[in-house]
């Protein structure tokens, strides 16, 4: 199952929608109002990009390597200022940025340390570093069985696709390798009050297919697919995917 671009940019919205409560706690701490430079590395689709360019009249910039999703970012998100670039690398001379940030990104590049110091690079002194959020799946939890088959099969696709599905538990030693000493590592809380809306539910199962879809027959995933939605239906689901958050001072 191939995804649209549609597809993503709704994936990064639920995603962005996932950690609003996060960088609402956050960026006050962190003078993000008062800062006119903000740098989004990995933006994809822009889903962050309103957001960022909504608090000041000072530059949001967003990179990404994917040109498809940075043609969406253009067309939605007209606030920011964009370029097609590795986070490796960076465009930018030194203390260009008050603010570096990325979202769901270190997990997908080859070297998230070079990434976390060039974005320490690029900031100003006293500005700050923030990983808003990586996943572990090494310690995702799926009940009831056979739910708990997801875990393992996701693993192995996600390496098969380049990412490192246990990130998350990595980010104080990044951050530290790096050179950004005074950090803050967290892991967001969990609460299961209500099932997921259809949307939702919907949506994860379409990222959930297109993982799983060379780990195991079309027939099986349904099957769990279905096991998933009765679970939430009855009230016997749990799903719990540590997802942890770094953010330090340069």
């Amino acid at each position: 199952m191939s995804l649209t671009r549609e597809d993503w940019h709704n994936r990064f919205l639920q995603q962005a929608q996932w950690t609003k409560g996060f960088r609402e706690f956050i960026f006050p701490q962190i003078g993000f109002k008062e800062a006119n430079r903000i740098l989004d590395i990995g933006c994809g689709t822009g889903a962050l990009m309103d957001e960022i360019t909504a608090p000041n009249q000072g530059l949001a910039v967003g990179g990404d390597l994917n040109l498809g999703h940075l043609r969406w970012a253009m067309r939605n998100s007209p606030g920011g200022i964009y370029f097609c670039g590795d986070g490796h690398s960076l465009p930018f001379p030194a203390q260009t940025f008050q603010i570096s940030l990325n979202h769901f990104l270190l997990l997908w590049v080859e070297e998230p340390i070079r990434v976390v110091r060039e974005m320490k690079r690029v900031t100003k002194q006293d500005g700050y570093v923030l990983a808003l959020a990586e996943p572990d799946y090494g310690g995702r939890l799926d009940y009831p069985p056979p739910l708990d088959k997801i875990k393992s099969r996701q693993i192995s696709s996600l390496k098969r696709q380049g990412a490192d599905p246990e990130i998350g538990r990595k980010l104080k030693n990044i951050f530290q390798e790096a050179g950004i000493q005074e950090t803050t590592i967290g892991v967001f809380a969990a609460q299961w009050k209500t099932p997921p809306s259809r949307e939702d539910w919907e949506m994860e199962w379409k990222i959930l297919v297109h993982d799983l879809q060379v780990e195991m027959l079309p027939g099986d995933i349904q099957n769990l697919k279905k096991s998933d939605w009765e679970a939430w239906q009855t009230g016997q689901r749990t799903l719990y995917i540590p997802t942890f958050y770094a953010w330090g001072r340069v």
